[in-house]
């Protein structure tokens, strides 16, 4: 059995993700990692070998395990005992202007959005999907609060869509039941939506091939 925690904490006034997972019995590896714009700023691995094969009351013990080695890791983040590189880009530099014959007005940039899954190896257990996302604008990399970010699953057997909105954080949290895929090119659209701006992240899905009839 997989188990699996995510949380957001603010250090240093930005906010980094913790996700801590279970890479399953064949590894027996509790993986820790702290995220803050896509980079992995700190990592931390426990083994748990001692704990197989796994029964219901060694699966208990992992639980409390991951639960202990998460809450330690988000507890020294916010204590500030584990410091982490926060290499935020330096401010432009300032030059002088070169004198022109008349102004020029730039073409407008085109509004996009970022759309983040947190959880790309952890966001399906079983028959249960769970996305934690983060929306960034793409030009300037902040966070996008109030949001509309919404999931569905084209190609399916039967029509599955969810939406929400962003906190201020930039953060939304999604959960559905993932329904029978009923097409080879079945995918995982994420689409975010703010003012004119518009994001999508797109997953390709396979269908698990059918066994045949013993006869």
């Amino acid at each position: 059995m997989l188990f699996g925690h995510n949380t957001n904490v603010t250090v240093g006034g930005v906010i980094v993700h913790v996700q801590t997972e279970d890479r399953g019995a064949n590894r027996a590896v509790l993986d820790t990692t702290v995220h803050y714009r896509g980079r992995v700023l700190h990592r931390r691995t426990s083994k748990y070998d001692d704990l197989l094969p796994l029964d219901p009351d060694r699966e208990q013990a992992l639980k409390v395990r991951l639960d202990d080695q998460h809450a330690t890791v988000v507890n020294e983040l916010r204590s500030g005992k584990l410091a982490v590189q926060l290499e935020l880009p330096p401010p432009p530099a300032t030059v002088a202007a070169p004198a022109a014959p008349a102004p020029s007005i730039a073409p407008p940039q085109e509004k996009a959005l970022i759309v983040e899954l947190l959880n790309p190896r952890t966001w399906l257990t079983g028959k249960q999907a769970t996305l934690y996302l983060v929306i960034r604008d793409k030009g300037a990399g902040a966070v996008v609060g109030d949001a509309r970010v919404s999931a569905r699953i084209d190609g399916a057997a039967e029509k599955t869509e969810v939406s929400t909105t962003t906190g201020a954080d930039g953060h939304a949290q999604l959960q559905f039941e993932m329904p029978r895929l009923g097409s080879e090119d079945a995918a995982l659209v994420i689409e975010a939506a703010s003012g004119e701006a518009r994001g999508q992240l797109r997953f390709q899905l396979r269908a698990k091939p059918k066994v045949p009839a013993a006869g």
